[in-house]
């Protein structure tokens, strides 16, 4: 009676424990996690982040079809993944909305979402969050950019200024690529990721 007393006194405590340790962000010089899982991109194909990343690194943004934050930012997101690709780091973006993966996220929409803003990149589908839960993700967008030996050197926002893109002065994201790329160490390793909550199952 007393060891079912204490187990159940203990369940909060341990999925607290489990949702706050699931959702750290990943910190800066970790190694990518899960670069190996295997998911279904919008071509059809099956891709992994170890597939994905180039010579000079990866990035993966955490994206979606319908945040107004995403739908704001579409043109910054879409500059700076052409410029890493020029700058031969790979480029993922991953769709961990899995609550709504029957409707307005799901790979169908995500395939028109993608041909409307003209991706020639990955984008794929998170399976229930895997990824997001492996990286922290908490926001769409959400930066996350790896070195070429795999060590995370930037998290954060693609710029300063998720608003109103006249507003900006620092492109975060496209700076550090020019410093991964260049050989250099990343001057601004962090910034506040500001969009909408990724959309988990439960």
């Amino acid at each position: 009676m007393k060891r079912k007393l204490l187990f159940s006194l203990m369940l909060p405590a341990l999925a607290m424990l489990a949702f706050r340790s699931g959702n750290e962000p990943l910190a800066i010089g970790s190694a990518m996690p899960k670069g190996e899982i295997v998911m279904k991109d919008i071509s059809g194909k099956d891709i992994s982040l170890n597939n994905a990343r180039k010579s000079n690194g990866l990035l993966v943004m955490f994206s979606c079809n319908t945040c107004p934050v995403v739908i704001n930012n579409a043109s910054r997101a879409n500059e700076v993944s052409k410029f890493a690709l020029d700058k031969n780091v790979g480029v993922i973006f991953l769709n961990a909305n899995e609550a709504n993966r029957s409707a307005s996220e799901s790979l169908d929409a995500m395939k028109a979402y993608a041909a409307k803003e003209g991706f020639n990149w990955y984008y794929a589908v998170d399976q229930n969050s895997e990824l997001a839960n492996a990286f922290g993700a908490t926001k769409t967008p959400e930066c996350f950019l790896f070195d070429k030996e795999g060590k995370l050197v930037y998290h954060g926002a693609i710029d300063d200024s998720p608003g109103k893109a006249e507003n900006v002065s620092r492109k975060h994201l496209q700076e550090a690529i020019t410093e991964i790329s260049g050989g250099k160490e990343v001057s601004v390793k962090t910034s506040k990721s500001v969009g909408c909550t990724i959309k988990r199952l439960g």
